[in-house]
């Protein structure tokens, strides 16, 4: 995933309520708009809305079923993106651990 797509997922889970929409979906298995919209203190037009940042980040797809449009979660993005946050992690470490040896006077 490009540094942009990135981007796009950590801005989608900024948000609280993408959050707990991701956090439904996770524990519920796929479900509209409306019933999402039951599950959480929001509006089904809020939802709406959430959902296409959430598409568009790569974390939900939308499918189709007769005229009822479900939200499934996806992983992939996040996965990346988790995948992203550990390298930098794991950077950081060893600088730490740089900074640590040269403080200490260890080569």
């Amino acid at each position: 995933m490009s540094p942009v797509g990135v981007d796009a997922v950590l801005g989608a889970l900024a948000d609280p309520t993408r959050r707990a929409v991701l956090d439904v979906l996770s524990a519920r298995g796929p479900a509209s708009a409306s019933a999402l919209a039951g599950q959480l203190p929001v509006s089904r037009q809020a939802i709406a809305k959430h959902l296409t940042v959430l598409e568009r980040a790569g974390l939900v797809s939308a499918q189709r079923t007769g005229r009822e449009v479900r939200y499934v979660l996806r992983s992939e993005a996040l996965d990346v993106t988790a995948r992203w946050m550990a390298r930098l992690a794991a950077d950081w470490d060893r600088r730490l651990a740089t900074v640590k040896r040269a403080a200490e006077g260890q080569p």
